[in-house]
């Protein structure tokens, strides 16, 4: 069984920073891309930043020079540090790992989501 858990959300200012975490935990083989995306209310989940193994990363644009995401292989975390934070970066951030579980022998790839963290910024 693996298990993303995020933390880190919170209210925040506008201008402000906030750090979100998440730790894949599990009988985890091995970890390729990781990422943050965000969901409001009436909207389709959307990409915020990916990262794969070997630290190639990705933006969304609006995000692009105010947000930074980097991970720790070796404790299996993704984090999320986010400047300049504006009103419009209210949602829910989920995390999102690729995940191969199983052994070397007999090994599958699945994609795991994490449960959400709040962050809100007021103006």
């Amino acid at each position: 069984q693996v298990q993303l858990v995020e933390s880190g959300g919170g209210l925040v200012q506008a201008g402000g920073s906030l750090r979100l975490s998440c730790v894949a935990s599990g009988s985890i083989f091995a970890i390729n891309e990781m990422g943050w995306y965000r969901q409001v209310p009436g909207a389709q989940r959307e990409l915020v930043a990916t990262i794969t193994s070997g630290g190639r990363t990705n933006y969304l644009d609006s995000v692009k020079g105010r947000f930074t995401i980097s991970r720790d292989n070796a404790k299996n975390t993704v984090y999320l540090q986010m400047n300049s934070l504006k009103p419009e970066d209210t949602g829910v951030y989920y995390c999102n790992a690729d995940i191969a579980v199983g052994t070397v022998f007999r090994m599958s790839w699945h994609d795991y989501w994490g449960q959400g963290t709040q962050v809100t910024v007021s103006s």
